[in-house]
């Protein structure tokens, strides 16, 4: 019986310990202008970009290589680019929000 509690507790330790360390749901990470320019899809990097304070993930959609798309580059704000752009705030559609940009 007390063999019993020791493992209960220990495990119960142990999933709490774990708890703490997991990253934040996607959608949640709040991003600066400085942290998203990291996001430039270049080489091994992730392609992200920032539309209306949402950050998206481009990193896989189709014509962003190397984190250009028809000169729109990842890692920066478009907002204005897409809100002028012919087909708008429709083109994110599909697209991963992975967070915020902080104002």
């Amino acid at each position: 019986m007390k063999l019993n509690r020791i493992l209960v507790v220990s495990l119960l330790v142990a999933l709490l310990g774990l708890s703490g360390c997991s990253q934040k749901p996607a959608g949640t990470q709040t991003f600066t202008l400085e942290e998203l320019a990291e996001y430039d899809g270049i080489g091994e990097n992730k392609a992200y970009i920032a539309v209306d304070g949402k950050v998206y993930d481009v990193t896989n959609r189709e014509g962003w290589g190397e984190g250009n798309h028809n000169g729109a580059i990842a890692g920066t704000d478009l907002t204005e680019l897409i809100l002028s752009s012919p087909h708008g705030k429709d083109v994110l559609r599909g697209l991963t929000v992975v967070g915020t940009l902080a104002e």
